[in-house]
């Protein structure tokens, strides 16, 4: 007897909001005195409408049917950002100590004490390779992205020198640094090779400053970091990192102050990453974090407006753009799968290859050897497709969340470390949402610029635009 034919499924023709094949809009309160925003979650659309004018809006044929019509593009380029990019940077931890013992640091003390630098001929075959490797995968005429990362990489800098010299026209280079080693010919040789200068510093009074960084016999290094600060005056190049912590979120205003009188460019306000139960012992509050944080950014603006010169706390502006230019965005820990063997991957002194520089140290993510093994087959492995294939989608509560694509649910090596999976939301939540009901509220009221790095939008196309 022949199989009977399935049936198919009765088709829907998306003709109504919220059924079927229609769009899917969720309003989503921002806080804001007259406008929600309308966001369909999957691929990133959002619209601001006036509250009185929500009903109305909803039931709008000719809003619907714009949505409709740009649905498959919107979803098209969420899509390629999130799945079709090839890494093209690399965080290079040349050594793996430290000559301090910042509470909430990711790699473990052990490493940070007795740990092996990366010899000068080492580094050079590690550069040698991924010169190679990037030649496959990057268009001409674009160099990849180098950044030499923790521990404290200027304990190997002689061979960290002759890396840069040998190489500079191969890589664009950036040092993440404690700045404590950071004396007058260190700063004239990376200054004038245009490489990218980071440095850290949580708070703007030595007595806090050095509760969360401090060396092994509890020294703070405040004056050391400040003294670095004042040579890198001037130097587009240059930009201070700030964690989050319980000890210093009553101060991040004052912090921004102490930046913005030191005419520093670019800030990261980063909320400490809780991979390690040394950073959960200070880990602050959602509330308490998020209004010290926003309190924080408002003083930026009230800043740039009395002086007309910006300081960008970047990884905000990051999720701002994240709404404004999807693809705009610069950092890719806000958005799934997050950017760890993604958009980069971490290389230890020993040559072990990670998505991320937050999992070395945890050798179920040590994907291959940079010596040994051919790059391209290492970010196939297990080790790397476990990140690259964290989704958003398949997290609880995220999988339901308005914003997640504004969000990603990070971070993958603090939710499983932290909350017991990679398929776990992390520390926080509901400071990142946060961040995304109060970048709404910029837009709403026309202030999203005062917030963002000069000509972020150039080459933007405005892709869809509807006025009622």
């Amino acid at each position: 007897m022949p199989a009977r034919p399935v049936p198919k499924a009765a088709p829907s023709r998306g003709r109504f909001l919220n059924t079927g094949n229609g769009p899917s809009l969720q309003p989503i309160d921002i806080g804001h005195d007259s406008y929600v925003a309308l966001i369909e979650p999957d691929i990133a659309f959002w619209s601001l409408v006036r509250k009185n004018a929500l009903a109305d809006t909803l039931a709008n044929h000719s809003f619907r049917a714009a949505v409709a019509k740009k649905r498959r593009a919107f979803a098209k380029e969420m899509q390629a950002l999130r799945f079709g990019l090839k890494p093209s940077a690399v965080y290079f931890n040349s050594t793996e100590r430290c000559n301090l013992n910042c509470r909430y640091c990711y790699i473990p003390e052990k490493m940070r004490k007795h740990g092996r630098h990366m010899s000068r001929e080492r580094m050079f075959e590690a550069l040698e390779r991924l010169k190679r490797h990037f030649k496959t995968t990057i268009p001409k005429g674009r160099l990849p992205q180098v950044v030499f990362h923790g521990a404290e990489p200027m304990l190997n800098r002689e061979a960290l020198f002759a890396a840069i010299e040998r190489y500079g026209n191969a890589f664009r280079f950036g040092v993440q640094t404690n700045a404590t080693l950071l004396d007058d010919s260190a700063i004239a040789f990376l200054t004038e090779r245009g490489v990218g200068i980071g440095i850290s510093l949580d708070a703007p009074l030595p007595a806090v400053a050095g509760r969360t960084r401090r060396s092994w016999n509890g020294a703070g290094v405040f004056d050391a970091v400040e003294a670095a600060m004042r040579r890198l005056k001037g130097y587009a190049g240059f930009n201070v990192i700030c964690t989050i912590t319980n000890e210093n979120i009553r101060h991040l205003t004052d912090l921004v102050d102490f930046f913005h009188a030191r005419h520093v460019p670019a800030c990261m306000l980063n909320i400490v990453r809780c991979t390690l139960p040394g950073a959960r012992a200070i880990k602050p509050d959602d509330d308490a974090a998020a209004n010290a944080y926003l309190a924080a950014l408002d003083r930026t603006r009230a800043l740039f407006r009395r002086t007309g010169r910006k300081l960008v706390v970047a990884n905000f502006a990051n999720v701002l753009v994240s709404i404004l230019a999807p693809t705009a965005r610069r950092l890719m820990c806000d958005i799934s799968p997050c950017g760890g063997g993604r958009c980069f991957f971490a290389l230890a002194p020993d040559g072990g290859l990670y998505p991320c520089s937050e999992f070395i140290g945890l050798p179920e993510f040590r994907g291959g050897n940079v010596f040994q093994d051919d790059i391209a087959d290492v970010l196939k492995t297990p080790a790397f497709t476990k990140v690259t294939g964290r989704k958003v989608e398949d997290i609880d509560p995220c999988d339901r969340c308005a914003i997640r694509h504004f969000c990603g649910a990070p971070c993958p090596a603090e939710a499983r470390e932290m909350n017991g999976g990679m398929l776990r939301t992390g520390a926080f939540c509901e400071f990142y949402e946060e961040q995304v009901r109060y970048a709404f509220r910029l837009i709403a009221d026309g202030v999203a610029d005062d917030y963002l790095w000069d000509d972020w939008d150039k080459g933007a196309v405005t892709t869809f635009e509807w006025a009622a």
